[in-house]
């Protein structure tokens, strides 16, 4: 009898699988042809789909496989939006993404609290929790935007630099607040010496973990596994994962650094053969695919539309005082410190708008509803509705703010303008 349940437990599970890939599928090919970001399709498939309407799917009963697509969706993806990162252009402008990555998501979090607790009268640790969830932006949904409209390089990689780096500080603000809100106390200092231990702990766990890996794949005689290089990839996200948390670091931050040194192995004198380099490339970017299907078609499967219908309101003002008032704050705070940067009026504008939140908001909401915590069904209505209006208004909207401020590159330049930073 026990075999007999578990064996359609299974079958339940990759039927559960298959149903979210192909409509994973169908969103995608309908994003190309109608133009609108694959993960705004996803979620409101993930709806349709899910208890509210159709109840195809219900993920509810696998909790344990929930929390494994979302933890390690969001480090693999992060581990991605490392790997855009150009450590040479990312030089010229490190005061401004180091802040924005950083203070700018404190300012974020802490203004939208305000916010929240306003519009929704929660308490204070509930609107906090909920303004370090959307605190950080998302590589995801950035990266092949930027991939498709040529945008100036500076901007964008530093758009794309501060989606990377505060992804992973906004996980660790996120676990700060959790844990306070589940320990029931709060010690600036002891909070502040955690912090700055799991970021240590996990630039140091992703760099060793990054360049050890990476060098078991080099084009050399010591890369020993050079032909399974793809593997590699993968199982460096879980070590980097596991080994940072294990010893009390950021495991997020962990897997955004390794991403980092394998986008930038040149630097540390590693390569990769061709045929190499391209299997990693294909396998990465199906499996990133995978995982950003997975984790917004869930979270879309999970969101109670009679929740979002009764808080509908207060999330459409906070989202619209966030996109408004909120982002301009940030990156006004700073840019404008950072002198070697020289950034243009247009430039500063282009970057209050392009903040889409997206794919680590969305695994740090799906793990922290799933927890049960006081206030989740604010804190879901905030990010869903935070996650759907960005995406939809920014991320469709990038090339025509970018005409407009005069920040678009013709194709004959782009090669030009690369070889000049």
């Amino acid at each position: 009898m026990e075999s007999s349940i578990h064996t359609i437990a299974c079958n339940n599970l990759l039927i559960l699988f298959a149903v979210v890939t192909m409509t994973g599928i169908i969103c995608s090919k309908l994003s190309d042809i109608l133009k609108v970001p694959d993960v705004v399709l996803f979620l409101i498939a993930g709806i349709f789909i899910g208890p509210s309407v159709l109840k195809f799917i219900d993920i509810s009963q696998y909790q344990v496989e929930n929390q494994l697509i979302l933890t390690f969706g969001s480090a693999f993806i992060l581990y991605m939006g490392g790997k855009e990162i150009s450590l040479k252009v990312l030089k010229n402008v490190k005061v401004s993404v180091l802040l924005l990555s950083s203070v700018g998501v404190l300012i974020s979090a802490f203004l939208m609290q305000q916010v929240i607790g306003l519009s929704f009268g929660t308490s204070a640790m509930v609107a906090l929790l909920a303004g370090s969830i959307i605190a950080s932006t998302d590589p995801a949904t950035l990266v092949p935007i930027f991939n498709q409209i040529k945008i100036d390089r500076r901007v964008s990689q530093t758009v794309i630099s501060e989606s990377a780096f505060n992804d992973a500080t906004g996980a660790i603000l996120t676990s700060a607040v959790l844990a306070i809100m589940l320990s029931g106390k709060f010690s600036l200092e002891e909070n502040l010496y955690q912090l700055v231990i799991m970021i240590i702990i996990g630039l140091v766990v992703g760099l060793l973990t990054g360049v050890i890996l990476l060098a078991l794949v080099n084009d050399s005689p010591r890369g020993i596994f050079k032909d399974y290089t793809p593997i590699i990839s993968i199982i460096s996200v879980i070590i980097a994962y596991e080994l940072s948390t294990a010893l009390g670091g950021s495991g997020y931050m962990s897997c955004f650094i390794v991403g980092i040194v394998t986008g930038n192995k040149q630097n540390f004198k590693l390569w990769l053969s061709q045929k190499s380099y391209d299997a990693d490339c294909h396998v990465v970017e199906t499996l990133g695919t995978i995982c950003r299907m997975c984790i917004f078609i869930i979270l879309g499967s999970q969101v109670d539309l009679q929740v979002v219908g009764k808080y509908f309101v207060p999330s459409i003002i906070s989202v619209l005082c966030f996109m408004f008032i909120v982002r301009p704050i940030c990156v006004l705070a700073c840019t404008l410190v950072d002198r070697q940067a020289k950034w243009k009026k247009n430039e500063i504008l282009f970057m209050m708008w392009v903040r889409e939140t997206g794919v680590i908001p969305a695994a740090l909401c799906g793990i922290v509803t799933s927890m049960n915590i006081p206030g989740k069904e604010v804190i879901s209505s905030v990010v869903f509705m935070t996650i759907l209006i960005t995406l939809i208004i920014q991320g469709a909207s990038t090339k025509f703010v970018a005409k407009k401020l005069n920040l678009l590159i013709e194709d004959n330049k782009v090669a030009s303008e690369t070889d000049a930073l």
